[in-house]
């Protein structure tokens, strides 16, 4: 109720009526000085005070009414810059405002609008500076797929190769032993079995490094949908997806949002014990809504953000400020985590 009563358009009445106060008593005071002073017939101390009451009902009548035409305007034209203000908040930098008059607010409505054009070049630069980015990375990706390939025949040269020529050694060894030494043969099959454990062993490791961590010329809604669909087979959490398939995104938004996803993922197989996760993209005008969701035990972000396990979280604002978007997280000890990120498109 007081904010209430503070607002502009109940200033604007208390501004009349204060008026009004000050013109009654200057009234009251002038009248009052006749009477004492000249002592006019027609004038008279019930009358000057009928007058007064009048005068101040009047008055507060029209200051009543003037007070709240005249405040509307005004207050009209605020709200429209407290609700572009609003919109540059959430990232829509495109919103303009237009006052035909020329004051003040008018002043500042044009000074918001070059606000707005000055963030909006600055989205614009940050995405091609992303752009850039992207294709610096896949030429550099390249290099690194050679690079890989590279180790991976060092590798398994050196690794596995060995072993395999190794095993075939002794595996020859073993079955030449068999009819003259069978406890040497049997042995030699207890060296054999080992070493075939070690290459399966140096395998998988090999395989672990060849498995992808971006897109790989997927859609997002599909990228995000095998990737789910491995973490299903690996853990006991109930994924819940909601992301529509016609979705059609730049490609550095598409790689940035899977890398997001996958590493909010990945902090919630490893921290959060949680048993549902929720996944939720949509874009109903003209930026892209990120919303991830888990019922974990979350975490104290006021003291848990300086921990190494925040890193993660560090790591997805970067991305999400780089695309020109908004990053934000709730959270709380016991009351799962919930992630909403938005990205101008």
């Amino acid at each position: 109720m007081i904010n209430r009563f503070s607002s502009i358009r109940y200033s604007y009445i208390r501004s009349h009526l204060y008026g009004l106060f000050l013109t009654s008593i200057t009234l009251l005071s002038l009248l009052l000085s006749i009477y004492v002073i000249f002592e006019p017939a027609w004038l008279t101390a019930p009358g000057i005070f009928l007058f007064i009451s009048l005068y101040i009902v009047i008055g507060t009548i029209l200051s009543l009414y003037a007070g709240f035409k005249s405040s509307g305007d005004m207050k009209e034209r605020l709200e429209y810059l407290s609700v572009l203000i609003t919109r540059f908040a959430n990232g829509s930098y495109t919103s303009r405002v237009y006052f035909n008059e020329e004051d003040e607010l008018a002043r500042i409505g044009n000074e918001m609008n070059e606000l707005g054009e000055k963030l909006q070049n600055q989205v614009k630069a940050l995405r091609q500076r992303a752009d850039e980015k992207a294709e610096f990375a896949k030429s550099a990706h390249k290099a690194a797929v050679i690079e890989e390939r590279q180790r991976l025949a060092r590798d398994l040269h050196d690794a596995v190769s060995q072993q395999l020529f190794a095993l075939t050694m002794m595996a020859e060894a073993a079955v030449k032993q068999m009819d003259r030494d069978s406890n040497l043969a049997k042995e030699q099959m207890v060296e054999v079995t080992k070493a075939a454990l070690q290459s399966q062993a140096e395998m998988r490791a090999l395989l672990l490094h060849l498995r992808p961590i971006h897109l790989s010329g997927d859609t997002l809604s599909t990228g995000i949908q095998k990737l789910v669909d491995e973490l299903k087979q690996k853990s006991t959490i109930a994924f819940k997806l909601n992301i529509p398939s016609d979705l059609q995104l730049a490609d550095t938004i598409e790689e940035h949002v899977f890398r997001i996803i996958q590493e909010s993922l990945s902090n919630i197989l490893r921290h959060a014990n949680a048993s549902e996760v929720e996944i939720s993209l949509s874009k109903p005008t003209s930026e892209l809504f990120v919303h991830i969701r888990d019922d974990g035990e979350g975490f104290d972000s006021t003291q848990d953000m300086e921990r190494k396990t925040s890193y993660g979280l560090k790591t997805m604002k970067e991305r999400s400020e780089e695309l020109g978007g908004t990053f934000t997280i709730r959270t709380n000890t016991g009351e799962g985590t919930y992630i909403d990120i938005r990205i101008p498109c």
